[in-house]
């Protein structure tokens, strides 16, 4: 199954199992859409703006595969705990970020690591799979300092030991500190290309888009890389029909990966 996609003037096509969706959740006033702005255009806004929800696309010519990331940047107010629950529901790898000078930031993280643990493992159910949430712990604002910190290092590190799937970084967003390994990470847990994290791959604009065509005059004019991403800028959140069927077709999708892997086995 492919989806087709447009962007701007270009249209090209990714591959069902090449989709994915990253969530990120966590209070308000933690930096979660500072650190989506960072993967997705390498800055920082100093205004704070309250988040209700922005959704991002990210598509991306690895090696002439396709790949589409999509990205929920949630409210941390969750006025709707339905929504919540079908963003993850949805989502295939996810951020938990508080901010290290913020104690109720860092409880909220523990109640949302485990409501994710929970949904997820219904989900699971349903195709009799052992759950596996790539998952990254995000301590934001380590630039503050530790007159400020409120959730000592060690602390934090207990929500991700034992644990080969989920991992915690202490960033800042501000100044760019240790984003990138952390995305590098996540991607790692999640058997996506490494190419997907901000500082491996060219990031072209839309204009460009003709880059993600296999047709060699494509190419010519950008420079030759193994890896090229592309933010959509027409990107729309799925409606909720949608994104009901999206978990359908994921929970058939990994019943029938799992009756050929008995076939194979056999």
């Amino acid at each position: 199954m492919m989806k087709t996609l447009s962007s701007g003037n270009c249209t090209f096509s990714v591959p069902a199992k090449n989709s994915y969706r990253m969530v990120v959740l966590g209070a308000s006033r933690v930096g979660k859409s500072s650190i989506v702005s960072r993967f997705l255009n390498g800055r920082f806004e100093d205004q704070y703006t309250p988040t209700i929800e922005d959704f991002h696309r990210k598509v991306y010519n690895i090696r002439g595969d396709m790949y589409q990331l999509d990205i929920l940047d949630t409210s941390g107010n969750h006025p709707f705990p339905a929504m919540r629950r079908l963003s993850i529901l949805t989502g295939d790898v996810f951020i938990l970020v508080f901010s290290l000078d913020n104690r109720e930031s860092f409880d909220e993280v523990k109640r949302l690591q485990k409501q994710i643990l929970e949904v997820k493992s219904c989900l699971k159910n349903k195709t009799k799979e052992a759950a596996e949430l790539p998952m990254v712990i995000c301590g934001n604002k380590n630039d503050h300092g530790e007159l400020c910190r409120q959730v000592p290092t060690t602390e934090a590190e207990l929500l991700v030991s034992g644990d080969e799937n989920c991992a915690y970084f202490e960033v800042s967003a501000k100044k760019n500190t240790n984003v990138d390994e952390m995305f590098y990470v996540l991607f790692s847990m999640a058997k996506l290309p490494h190419e997907m994290s901000p500082a491996l791959h060219r990031k072209i604009s839309v204009q460009y888009g003709d880059a993600f065509h296999p047709r060699p005059f494509c190419m010519r004019r950008i420079k030759e890389a193994d890896a090229y991403g592309m933010v959509s800028p027409f990107a729309r959140r799925p409606s909720v029909n949608s994104d009901l069927k999206y978990i359908k077709a994921k929970v058939l999708r990994e019943g029938q990966a799992r009756e050929r892997d008995k076939c194979t086995i056999q």
